[in-house]
Protein backbone atom coordinates (compact mmCIF):
# COMPACT_ATOMS: atom_id res chain seq x y z
CA UNK A 1 0.00 0.00 0.00
CA UNK A 2 1.26 3.45 -0.70
CA UNK A 3 2.75 5.46 2.12
CA UNK A 4 -0.45 8.10 2.24
CA UNK A 5 -2.93 5.64 3.00
CA UNK A 6 -0.18 4.25 6.09
CA UNK A 7 -0.08 7.43 7.59
CA UNK A 8 -4.27 7.59 7.34
CA UNK A 9 -5.74 7.26 10.45
CA UNK A 10 -9.04 5.63 11.71
CA UNK A 11 -10.93 5.64 15.17
CA UNK A 12 -13.12 2.60 15.95
CA UNK A 13 -15.62 2.84 18.57
CA UNK A 14 -17.32 -0.20 20.02
CA UNK A 15 -15.37 -3.64 19.94
CA UNK A 16 -18.33 -5.57 19.08
CA UNK A 17 -17.73 -8.41 16.47
CA UNK A 18 -18.31 -5.68 13.92
CA UNK A 19 -15.77 -3.15 15.07
CA UNK A 20 -13.33 -5.81 15.73
CA UNK A 21 -13.33 -7.72 12.38
CA UNK A 22 -13.00 -3.66 10.47
CA UNK A 23 -10.23 -3.18 13.35
CA UNK A 24 -8.35 -6.15 11.90
CA UNK A 25 -9.02 -5.74 8.41
CA UNK A 26 -8.28 -2.36 8.48
CA UNK A 27 -5.04 -3.00 10.68
CA UNK A 28 -4.16 -5.54 7.81
CA UNK A 29 -4.09 -2.74 5.33
CA UNK A 30 -1.41 -0.68 7.51
CA UNK A 31 -3.27 1.75 8.37
CA UNK A 32 -3.09 3.60 11.96
CA UNK A 33 -6.44 1.74 14.11
CA UNK A 34 -7.42 2.68 17.19
CA UNK A 35 -9.88 1.06 18.69
CA UNK A 36 -12.08 2.42 22.32
CA UNK A 37 -14.31 0.42 23.96
CA UNK A 38 -16.06 1.59 27.18
CA UNK A 39 -16.43 -1.71 28.66
CA UNK A 40 -13.07 -3.69 30.39
CA UNK A 41 -13.06 -5.91 27.02
CA UNK A 42 -14.02 -7.07 23.84
CA UNK A 43 -17.28 -8.57 23.02
CA UNK A 44 -19.85 -6.34 23.33
CA UNK A 45 -23.14 -8.83 23.28
CA UNK A 46 -20.66 -11.51 22.89
CA UNK A 47 -20.31 -11.29 26.79
CA UNK A 48 -19.52 -13.71 30.33
CA UNK A 49 -20.75 -13.35 33.38
CA UNK A 50 -19.44 -14.52 36.14
CA UNK A 51 -21.80 -16.76 38.26
CA UNK A 52 -20.52 -19.06 41.29
CA UNK A 53 -17.06 -18.82 40.21
CA UNK A 54 -17.93 -19.87 36.80
CA UNK A 55 -17.98 -17.67 33.40
CA UNK A 56 -21.22 -17.94 31.69
CA UNK A 57 -21.96 -17.05 28.04
CA UNK A 58 -24.56 -14.67 28.55
CA UNK A 59 -25.28 -13.33 24.57
CA UNK A 60 -25.04 -15.01 21.71
CA UNK A 61 -24.34 -18.91 22.02
CA UNK A 62 -24.60 -20.06 18.55
CA UNK A 63 -21.64 -20.33 16.40
CA UNK A 64 -23.12 -21.02 12.52
CA UNK A 65 -21.84 -19.62 8.97
CA UNK A 66 -18.30 -20.59 9.38
CA UNK A 67 -17.55 -19.67 6.08
CA UNK A 68 -17.81 -16.13 7.22
CA UNK A 69 -15.26 -16.11 9.70
CA UNK A 70 -12.74 -18.07 6.90
CA UNK A 71 -13.42 -15.44 4.46
CA UNK A 72 -12.51 -12.47 6.77
CA UNK A 73 -9.93 -14.42 8.53
CA UNK A 74 -8.15 -15.28 5.42
CA UNK A 75 -8.37 -11.38 4.22
CA UNK A 76 -6.20 -10.44 7.65
CA UNK A 77 -3.67 -13.30 6.61
CA UNK A 78 -5.32 -15.44 9.15
CA UNK A 79 -7.99 -18.75 8.83
CA UNK A 80 -10.47 -20.67 11.09
CA UNK A 81 -7.17 -22.47 12.58
CA UNK A 82 -6.66 -19.66 14.43
CA UNK A 83 -9.79 -19.08 16.51
CA UNK A 84 -10.75 -21.47 19.70
CA UNK A 85 -11.45 -25.24 18.81
CA UNK A 86 -14.58 -25.74 17.02
CA UNK A 87 -16.95 -28.49 17.27
CA UNK A 88 -19.69 -29.19 15.22
CA UNK A 89 -22.84 -30.58 16.97
CA UNK A 90 -24.79 -33.64 15.67
CA UNK A 91 -28.22 -32.72 17.74
CA UNK A 92 -28.78 -28.75 16.59
CA UNK A 93 -31.42 -28.14 19.31
CA UNK A 94 -33.88 -30.45 21.28
CA UNK A 95 -37.36 -29.15 21.63
CA UNK A 96 -40.42 -29.72 24.10
CA UNK A 97 -43.67 -28.88 24.81
CA UNK A 98 -45.98 -28.50 27.76
CA UNK A 99 -48.31 -31.20 28.34
CA UNK A 100 -46.17 -33.45 25.70
CA UNK A 101 -44.27 -36.11 26.69
CA UNK A 102 -42.60 -36.65 23.39
CA UNK A 103 -39.49 -34.42 22.65
CA UNK A 104 -37.99 -33.95 18.89
CA UNK A 105 -34.33 -33.42 18.00
CA UNK A 106 -33.39 -31.66 14.87
CA UNK A 107 -30.26 -32.84 13.45
CA UNK A 108 -27.17 -31.17 11.39
CA UNK A 109 -28.28 -34.53 8.99
CA UNK A 110 -31.60 -33.25 7.15
CA UNK A 111 -32.27 -37.43 6.36
CA UNK A 112 -32.20 -38.08 10.21
CA UNK A 113 -34.07 -34.76 11.54
CA UNK A 114 -36.81 -36.20 8.89
CA UNK A 115 -37.04 -39.38 10.17
CA UNK A 116 -37.35 -37.93 13.51
CA UNK A 117 -39.73 -35.49 13.03
CA UNK A 118 -41.47 -38.79 10.97
CA UNK A 119 -41.70 -40.62 14.41
CA UNK A 120 -42.56 -37.05 16.20
CA UNK A 121 -45.30 -36.28 13.99
CA UNK A 122 -45.68 -38.62 11.01
CA UNK A 123 -44.39 -39.54 7.66
CA UNK A 124 -46.61 -37.00 5.92
CA UNK A 125 -44.89 -34.24 8.34
CA UNK A 126 -41.18 -35.75 7.23
CA UNK A 127 -42.14 -35.27 3.48
CA UNK A 128 -42.96 -31.67 3.69
CA UNK A 129 -40.03 -31.19 6.13
CA UNK A 130 -38.02 -32.10 2.88
CA UNK A 131 -39.53 -29.75 1.03
CA UNK A 132 -39.67 -26.79 3.47
CA UNK A 133 -35.91 -27.82 3.43
CA UNK A 134 -35.38 -27.31 -0.05
CA UNK A 135 -37.69 -24.23 -0.42
CA UNK A 136 -35.48 -22.94 2.37
CA UNK A 137 -31.99 -23.66 0.55
CA UNK A 138 -33.44 -22.06 -2.77
CA UNK A 139 -34.10 -18.50 -0.55
CA UNK A 140 -30.94 -18.70 0.91
CA UNK A 141 -28.87 -19.69 -2.24
CA UNK A 142 -30.90 -16.28 -3.86
CA UNK A 143 -30.43 -14.11 -1.21
CA UNK A 144 -26.35 -14.92 -0.32
CA UNK A 145 -24.72 -12.86 -2.69
CA UNK A 146 -27.29 -9.79 -3.59
CA UNK A 147 -28.52 -9.26 0.00
CA UNK A 148 -25.44 -10.16 2.86
CA UNK A 149 -22.66 -9.33 0.44
CA UNK A 150 -24.24 -6.03 -0.83
CA UNK A 151 -23.14 -3.05 0.75
CA UNK A 152 -26.75 -1.43 0.73
CA UNK A 153 -29.46 -3.22 -1.13
CA UNK A 154 -32.34 -1.89 -2.52
CA UNK A 155 -35.30 -2.97 -4.10
CA UNK A 156 -34.21 -2.29 -7.74
CA UNK A 157 -30.62 -3.38 -6.80
CA UNK A 158 -31.98 -6.84 -5.19
CA UNK A 159 -34.23 -7.43 -8.77
CA UNK A 160 -31.27 -6.72 -10.55
CA UNK A 161 -29.22 -9.10 -8.91
CA UNK A 162 -31.25 -12.32 -8.40
CA UNK A 163 -31.09 -13.58 -11.86
CA UNK A 164 -34.15 -15.20 -13.18
CA UNK A 165 -33.74 -18.65 -10.36
CA UNK A 166 -33.44 -16.13 -7.33
CA UNK A 167 -36.58 -14.25 -8.88
CA UNK A 168 -38.68 -17.62 -9.11
CA UNK A 169 -37.09 -18.67 -5.46
CA UNK A 170 -38.39 -15.68 -3.79
CA UNK A 171 -41.69 -14.97 -6.02
CA UNK A 172 -42.50 -18.47 -5.15
CA UNK A 173 -42.84 -17.18 -1.63
CA UNK A 174 -45.68 -14.40 -2.16
CA UNK A 175 -44.48 -10.83 -2.09
CA UNK A 176 -46.11 -10.07 1.00
CA UNK A 177 -46.03 -13.36 2.55
CA UNK A 178 -45.33 -14.01 6.65
CA UNK A 179 -43.24 -16.45 7.74
CA UNK A 180 -46.53 -18.17 10.21
CA UNK A 181 -48.49 -18.06 6.45
CA UNK A 182 -45.69 -20.31 5.02
CA UNK A 183 -44.83 -22.56 7.71
CA UNK A 184 -48.78 -23.24 7.49
CA UNK A 185 -48.60 -24.64 3.89
CA UNK A 186 -45.72 -26.62 4.90
CA UNK A 187 -46.65 -28.20 7.94
CA UNK A 188 -49.99 -29.48 9.49
CA UNK A 189 -48.96 -30.15 12.63
CA UNK A 190 -48.91 -26.89 15.04
CA UNK A 191 -45.92 -27.95 17.07
CA UNK A 192 -43.85 -28.37 13.95
CA UNK A 193 -45.29 -24.93 13.00
CA UNK A 194 -44.56 -23.16 16.26
CA UNK A 195 -40.57 -25.00 16.39
CA UNK A 196 -40.04 -23.60 13.13
CA UNK A 197 -41.25 -20.38 13.83
CA UNK A 198 -38.90 -19.64 15.82
CA UNK A 199 -36.91 -18.72 13.26
CA UNK A 200 -38.17 -15.43 13.13
CA UNK A 201 -37.00 -14.13 16.72
CA UNK A 202 -33.60 -14.96 15.59
CA UNK A 203 -33.73 -11.63 14.01
CA UNK A 204 -35.64 -10.31 16.78
CA UNK A 205 -38.94 -10.46 15.02
CA UNK A 206 -42.51 -11.93 15.46
CA UNK A 207 -43.33 -15.11 13.29
CA UNK A 208 -46.47 -13.29 12.54
CA UNK A 209 -44.44 -10.28 10.82
CA UNK A 210 -41.53 -11.45 9.80
CA UNK A 211 -41.09 -12.16 5.96
CA UNK A 212 -41.14 -15.52 4.60
CA UNK A 213 -37.50 -15.26 3.45
CA UNK A 214 -36.36 -15.79 6.98
CA UNK A 215 -37.14 -19.90 6.52
CA UNK A 216 -33.50 -19.94 4.78
CA UNK A 217 -32.51 -20.15 8.52
CA UNK A 218 -33.20 -23.60 8.23
CA UNK A 219 -30.45 -24.05 5.50
CA UNK A 220 -28.01 -21.90 7.63
CA UNK A 221 -28.49 -24.53 10.28
CA UNK A 222 -28.22 -27.19 8.19
CA UNK A 223 -24.41 -25.81 6.87
CA UNK A 224 -23.24 -26.35 10.87
CA UNK A 225 -23.64 -25.13 14.05
CA UNK A 226 -20.74 -25.45 16.35
CA UNK A 227 -19.71 -24.98 19.67
CA UNK A 228 -16.78 -23.36 20.67
CA UNK A 229 -14.07 -24.13 23.78
CA UNK A 230 -14.48 -21.18 26.07
CA UNK A 231 -17.38 -20.21 24.22
CA UNK A 232 -18.53 -17.44 22.11
CA UNK A 233 -17.13 -14.54 24.34
CA UNK A 234 -13.48 -16.45 23.42
CA UNK A 235 -14.07 -15.97 19.82
CA UNK A 236 -14.36 -12.02 20.15
CA UNK A 237 -11.38 -12.45 22.59
CA UNK A 238 -9.43 -14.25 19.73
CA UNK A 239 -10.12 -11.01 16.99
CA UNK A 240 -9.24 -8.73 19.58
CA UNK A 241 -5.69 -10.59 20.06
CA UNK A 242 -5.27 -10.67 15.92
CA UNK A 243 -6.20 -7.18 15.34
CA UNK A 244 -3.46 -6.42 18.20
CA UNK A 245 -1.11 -8.84 15.62
CA UNK A 246 -1.60 -6.68 12.67
CA UNK A 247 -0.75 -3.64 14.26
CA UNK A 248 -4.43 -2.29 15.92
CA UNK A 249 -4.51 -0.53 19.22
CA UNK A 250 -7.47 -1.68 21.46
CA UNK A 251 -8.33 0.44 24.54
CA UNK A 252 -10.39 -0.58 27.16
CA UNK A 253 -12.36 1.06 29.51
CA UNK A 254 -12.51 4.04 27.43
CA UNK A 255 -15.56 5.79 26.84
CA UNK A 256 -15.85 7.99 23.19
CA UNK A 257 -18.22 11.05 24.35
CA UNK A 258 -18.37 12.08 20.82
CA UNK A 259 -17.31 12.04 17.28
CA UNK A 260 -15.96 15.43 16.17
CA UNK A 261 -16.37 17.04 12.94
CA UNK A 262 -14.97 19.82 11.04
CA UNK A 263 -16.63 22.73 11.64
CA UNK A 264 -15.77 24.60 8.14
CA UNK A 265 -13.74 26.96 9.52
CA UNK A 266 -10.24 25.28 9.11
CA UNK A 267 -12.02 22.08 7.04
CA UNK A 268 -12.57 24.11 4.12
CA UNK A 269 -14.55 21.68 1.95
CA UNK A 270 -14.17 19.01 4.59
CA UNK A 271 -17.03 20.64 6.24
CA UNK A 272 -19.49 18.02 8.20
CA UNK A 273 -16.70 15.80 8.16
CA UNK A 274 -15.38 13.48 10.38
CA UNK A 275 -11.82 14.92 12.11
CA UNK A 276 -12.08 12.39 15.21
CA UNK A 277 -13.49 11.03 18.56
CA UNK A 278 -13.41 12.96 22.45
CA UNK A 279 -13.26 10.71 24.65
CA UNK A 280 -15.23 10.30 28.00
CA UNK A 281 -11.73 12.15 29.63
CA UNK A 282 -11.27 14.54 27.41
CA UNK A 283 -8.71 13.49 25.24
CA UNK A 284 -8.82 13.88 21.44
CA UNK A 285 -8.11 11.30 18.92
CA UNK A 286 -7.78 12.70 15.25
CA UNK A 287 -8.81 10.56 12.59
CA UNK A 288 -9.62 10.19 8.66
CA UNK A 289 -12.47 8.11 9.38
CA UNK A 290 -14.60 6.52 12.22
CA UNK A 291 -16.04 3.41 12.49
CA UNK A 292 -19.24 3.04 14.53
CA UNK A 293 -19.74 -0.39 16.13
CA UNK A 294 -23.00 0.83 18.11
CA UNK A 295 -26.75 1.31 18.22
CA UNK A 296 -27.51 3.66 15.49
CA UNK A 297 -30.04 5.12 17.49
CA UNK A 298 -27.31 6.68 20.14
CA UNK A 299 -26.45 8.78 17.47
CA UNK A 300 -29.31 10.26 16.61
CA UNK A 301 -30.39 10.38 20.58
CA UNK A 302 -27.06 13.15 20.45
CA UNK A 303 -25.26 9.87 22.85
CA UNK A 304 -22.12 10.95 20.15
CA UNK A 305 -22.38 14.53 20.14
CA UNK A 306 -24.57 17.06 17.96
CA UNK A 307 -22.81 17.32 14.87
CA UNK A 308 -23.75 13.44 14.16
CA UNK A 309 -27.14 13.54 15.00
CA UNK A 310 -28.42 13.53 11.55
CA UNK A 311 -26.06 10.46 10.53
CA UNK A 312 -29.11 7.83 10.43
CA UNK A 313 -32.75 8.23 10.79
CA UNK A 314 -34.52 7.65 13.49
CA UNK A 315 -35.81 4.52 14.56
CA UNK A 316 -39.33 4.50 16.63
CA UNK A 317 -39.89 2.30 19.62
CA UNK A 318 -42.68 0.33 17.58
CA UNK A 319 -39.53 -1.13 15.09
CA UNK A 320 -37.58 -2.05 17.70
CA UNK A 321 -36.72 -5.80 17.30
CA UNK A 322 -37.11 -8.61 20.65
CA UNK A 323 -35.05 -7.92 23.80
CA UNK A 324 -34.89 -10.89 26.68
CA UNK A 325 -34.94 -11.64 30.50
CA UNK A 326 -32.14 -14.36 30.70
CA UNK A 327 -30.87 -15.87 33.82
CA UNK A 328 -26.82 -17.07 33.91
CA UNK A 329 -27.08 -19.46 36.40
CA UNK A 330 -24.58 -22.07 37.67
CA UNK A 331 -26.66 -25.17 39.54
CA UNK A 332 -27.57 -28.90 39.17
CA UNK A 333 -30.30 -30.07 37.09
CA UNK A 334 -32.39 -32.93 37.56
CA UNK A 335 -35.60 -35.20 34.69
CA UNK A 336 -35.13 -33.44 31.45
CA UNK A 337 -32.19 -35.11 29.55
CA UNK A 338 -30.73 -31.59 28.33
CA UNK A 339 -28.40 -30.98 25.36
CA UNK A 340 -26.72 -28.17 24.33
CA UNK A 341 -29.61 -25.82 22.88
CA UNK A 342 -32.66 -26.96 24.30
CA UNK A 343 -35.99 -25.09 23.45
CA UNK A 344 -39.36 -25.05 25.38
CA UNK A 345 -42.70 -24.24 24.32
CA UNK A 346 -45.98 -22.99 26.06
CA UNK A 347 -49.07 -24.25 23.96
CA UNK A 348 -50.47 -20.40 22.94
CA UNK A 349 -47.18 -18.93 20.90
CA UNK A 350 -49.34 -16.29 19.50
CA UNK A 351 -50.34 -15.33 22.97
CA UNK A 352 -46.16 -14.28 23.76
CA UNK A 353 -45.91 -11.93 20.36
CA UNK A 354 -49.24 -10.36 21.06
CA UNK A 355 -47.66 -9.72 24.77
CA UNK A 356 -44.38 -8.69 23.67
CA UNK A 357 -45.46 -6.48 20.47
CA UNK A 358 -49.00 -5.09 20.94
CA UNK A 359 -48.95 -5.11 24.83
CA UNK A 360 -45.40 -3.97 25.48
CA UNK A 361 -45.23 -7.05 28.23
CA UNK A 362 -43.35 -9.62 29.46
CA UNK A 363 -45.13 -12.64 28.10
CA UNK A 364 -47.44 -14.13 30.63
CA UNK A 365 -46.29 -18.08 28.78
CA UNK A 366 -43.43 -17.42 27.22
CA UNK A 367 -41.33 -19.48 25.17
CA UNK A 368 -38.09 -20.42 27.67
CA UNK A 369 -34.84 -21.02 25.27
CA UNK A 370 -31.37 -23.28 27.80
CA UNK A 371 -28.32 -23.28 26.38
CA UNK A 372 -26.22 -25.80 28.51
CA UNK A 373 -22.94 -24.90 27.87
CA UNK A 374 -21.04 -27.78 29.41
CA UNK A 375 -23.03 -30.12 27.31
CA UNK A 376 -21.10 -31.93 25.17
CA UNK A 377 -21.63 -34.80 22.84
CA UNK A 378 -18.51 -36.71 24.04
CA UNK A 379 -18.64 -36.10 27.83
CA UNK A 380 -21.79 -36.19 29.22
CA UNK A 381 -21.93 -33.98 32.72
CA UNK A 382 -22.23 -36.00 36.15
CA UNK A 383 -25.37 -36.41 37.89
CA UNK A 384 -25.79 -33.45 40.48
CA UNK A 385 -22.83 -32.19 39.39
CA UNK A 386 -23.24 -28.00 38.83
CA UNK A 387 -23.74 -26.66 34.88
CA UNK A 388 -23.45 -23.19 33.44
CA UNK A 389 -26.87 -22.70 32.21
CA UNK A 390 -28.00 -19.73 30.24
CA UNK A 391 -31.77 -19.54 30.07
CA UNK A 392 -33.30 -16.83 28.15
CA UNK A 393 -37.13 -15.17 27.76
CA UNK A 394 -38.40 -12.99 24.76
CA UNK A 395 -38.95 -9.35 26.15
CA UNK A 396 -40.40 -5.81 25.09
CA UNK A 397 -37.57 -3.89 23.94
CA UNK A 398 -38.64 -0.59 26.65
CA UNK A 399 -35.73 -0.92 28.90
CA UNK A 400 -35.10 2.89 28.55
CA UNK A 401 -39.06 3.18 29.61
CA UNK A 402 -39.72 1.47 32.48
CA UNK A 403 -37.25 -0.07 34.62
CA UNK A 404 -38.43 -3.97 34.65
CA UNK A 405 -38.13 -4.72 38.71
CA UNK A 406 -38.67 -7.71 40.45
CA UNK A 407 -42.44 -6.73 40.64
CA UNK A 408 -42.61 -7.76 36.79
CA UNK A 409 -39.44 -10.07 35.86
CA UNK A 410 -40.40 -12.29 39.29
CA UNK A 411 -43.60 -13.62 37.95
CA UNK A 412 -42.06 -14.34 34.29
CA UNK A 413 -39.38 -16.07 36.29
CA UNK A 414 -41.79 -18.13 37.65
CA UNK A 415 -43.51 -18.89 35.09
CA UNK A 416 -40.66 -19.98 33.01
CA UNK A 417 -39.30 -22.44 35.91
CA UNK A 418 -43.52 -23.79 35.56
CA UNK A 419 -42.96 -24.28 31.91
CA UNK A 420 -39.44 -26.24 32.39
CA UNK A 421 -40.71 -28.42 35.46
CA UNK A 422 -43.68 -29.20 33.30
CA UNK A 423 -41.62 -30.60 30.58
CA UNK A 424 -39.57 -32.43 33.52
CA UNK A 425 -36.69 -30.22 34.01
CA UNK A 426 -35.87 -30.07 37.29
CA UNK A 427 -33.66 -26.53 38.34
CA UNK A 428 -33.17 -24.20 40.84
CA UNK A 429 -32.58 -20.19 40.75
CA UNK A 430 -31.43 -18.23 43.81
CA UNK A 431 -29.62 -15.05 43.86
CA UNK A 432 -26.13 -17.03 45.19
CA UNK A 433 -26.94 -19.11 41.47
CA UNK A 434 -28.05 -16.81 39.23
CA UNK A 435 -27.79 -13.52 37.80
CA UNK A 436 -30.68 -11.66 36.01
CA UNK A 437 -30.22 -9.40 33.11
CA UNK A 438 -33.60 -7.26 32.19
CA UNK A 439 -34.02 -5.11 28.89
CA UNK A 440 -33.56 -2.50 31.55
CA UNK A 441 -29.80 -4.11 31.97
CA UNK A 442 -29.40 -4.47 28.11
CA UNK A 443 -30.56 -0.64 27.44
CA UNK A 444 -27.60 0.69 30.09
CA UNK A 445 -25.31 -1.64 28.67
CA UNK A 446 -25.78 -0.39 25.08
CA UNK A 447 -27.34 3.04 24.92
CA UNK A 448 -30.41 3.99 23.08
CA UNK A 449 -31.43 0.36 22.41
CA UNK A 450 -34.04 0.02 24.96
CA UNK A 451 -32.67 -3.29 25.26
CA UNK A 452 -33.15 -3.98 21.56
CA UNK A 453 -30.83 -6.92 20.85
CA UNK A 454 -31.03 -6.94 17.16
CA UNK A 455 -31.70 -3.82 16.12
CA UNK A 456 -35.07 -3.26 13.71
CA UNK A 457 -37.29 -6.00 14.23
CA UNK A 458 -37.60 -7.62 10.79
CA UNK A 459 -41.76 -6.85 10.17
CA UNK A 460 -42.66 -7.27 6.81
CA UNK A 461 -40.45 -7.34 3.70
CA UNK A 462 -39.06 -3.89 2.97
CA UNK A 463 -37.58 -4.10 6.20
CA UNK A 464 -34.81 -5.93 4.59
CA UNK A 465 -33.54 -2.36 2.85
CA UNK A 466 -34.58 -0.20 6.05
CA UNK A 467 -31.47 -0.70 8.47
CA UNK A 468 -28.81 2.07 7.77
CA UNK A 469 -26.14 0.45 5.42
CA UNK A 470 -22.11 0.83 6.23
CA UNK A 471 -22.40 4.81 5.21
CA UNK A 472 -24.28 7.59 6.42
CA UNK A 473 -25.07 11.07 5.83
CA UNK A 474 -21.58 12.21 8.04
CA UNK A 475 -18.57 12.09 5.35
CA UNK A 476 -16.04 9.85 6.91
CA UNK A 477 -18.08 8.05 9.46
CA UNK A 478 -19.21 4.65 8.60
CA UNK A 479 -21.30 1.78 10.52
CA UNK A 480 -20.29 -1.72 11.85
CA UNK A 481 -22.70 -3.91 14.15
CA UNK A 482 -25.93 -5.89 14.16
CA UNK A 483 -28.12 -2.90 14.39
CA UNK A 484 -26.63 -2.28 10.41
CA UNK A 485 -26.83 -3.93 7.56
CA UNK A 486 -27.04 -7.04 6.86
CA UNK A 487 -28.53 -7.88 9.93
CA UNK A 488 -28.12 -9.22 13.40
CA UNK A 489 -26.60 -12.35 14.82
CA UNK A 490 -22.61 -12.90 15.11
CA UNK A 491 -22.08 -13.60 11.61
CA UNK A 492 -23.86 -10.93 9.97
CA UNK A 493 -22.70 -8.32 12.18
CA UNK A 494 -19.29 -9.82 11.38
CA UNK A 495 -20.23 -9.03 7.55
CA UNK A 496 -21.08 -5.40 8.90
CA UNK A 497 -17.51 -4.64 9.77
CA UNK A 498 -15.79 -6.37 6.71
CA UNK A 499 -18.31 -4.35 4.81
CA UNK A 500 -17.33 -1.46 6.73
CA UNK A 501 -14.04 -2.20 6.19
CA UNK A 502 -14.15 -2.06 2.88
CA UNK A 503 -16.13 1.34 2.37
CA UNK A 504 -13.93 3.18 4.17
CA UNK A 505 -10.60 1.73 2.08
CA UNK A 506 -12.82 2.87 -1.11
CA UNK A 507 -13.75 6.25 0.73
CA UNK A 508 -9.73 6.74 1.97
CA UNK A 509 -8.59 5.58 -1.90
CA UNK A 510 -10.79 8.25 -3.36
CA UNK A 511 -8.83 11.05 -1.85
CA UNK A 512 -5.74 9.37 -2.08
CA UNK A 513 -3.67 9.71 -4.92
CA UNK A 514 -3.19 5.60 -4.72
CA UNK A 515 -5.47 2.81 -4.58
CA UNK A 516 -5.24 0.67 -1.69
CA UNK A 517 -5.04 -2.78 -1.62
CA UNK A 518 -8.51 -4.76 -1.48
CA UNK A 519 -10.44 -6.04 1.36
CA UNK A 520 -12.32 -9.32 0.60
CA UNK A 521 -15.95 -8.66 0.98
CA UNK A 522 -18.61 -6.44 -0.72
CA UNK A 523 -19.84 -8.56 -3.39
CA UNK A 524 -18.15 -11.67 -3.10
CA UNK A 525 -19.46 -15.44 -2.14
CA UNK A 526 -17.84 -18.22 -0.35
CA UNK A 527 -15.57 -20.73 -2.29
CA UNK A 528 -16.97 -23.80 -2.90
CA UNK A 529 -14.15 -24.93 -0.57
CA UNK A 530 -15.14 -23.12 2.08
CA UNK A 531 -18.74 -23.90 1.50
CA UNK A 532 -18.11 -27.36 2.05
CA UNK A 533 -16.56 -27.13 5.24
CA UNK A 534 -17.21 -29.77 7.85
Amino acid sequence: MAEALREKRVVVVGAGIGGLVSALLLARQGLQVTLVEAAAGPGGKMRHQHVDGAAVDAGPTVFTMRWVFDQILHAAGFSTADLPPLTPLDVLARHAWRGHESTLDLFADRPRSAEAIGRFAGPDEARRFIGFCDQAQRVYSALEAPYMHAGKPSLWSMTRDLGPAGLAALTSLGPFTSLWHTLGKHFHDPRLRQLFGRYATYCGASPWQAPATLMLVAQVELDGVWSVQGGMHAVAQTFARLAERRGATLRYGAACAAILTHDGKTGGSRKGSVRGVRMADGEELPADAVVFNGTPQALVNGLLGESVRHAVPSLPVKKRSLSAVTWAVRTATAGFPLVRHNVFFENDYRAEFDDIFARRRLPQAGTVYVCAQDRDETQPVQPGAPERLLCLVNAPADGDRRPFDALETDPCERQSLDLLRGCGLQIEMNAAQSQRTTPADFNRAFPASGGALYGQATHGWTALFQRPGSTCRVPGLFLAGGGVHPGPGVPMAALSGQLAAATLMAHLASTSRSRPAPISGGTSTRSATTAAMP
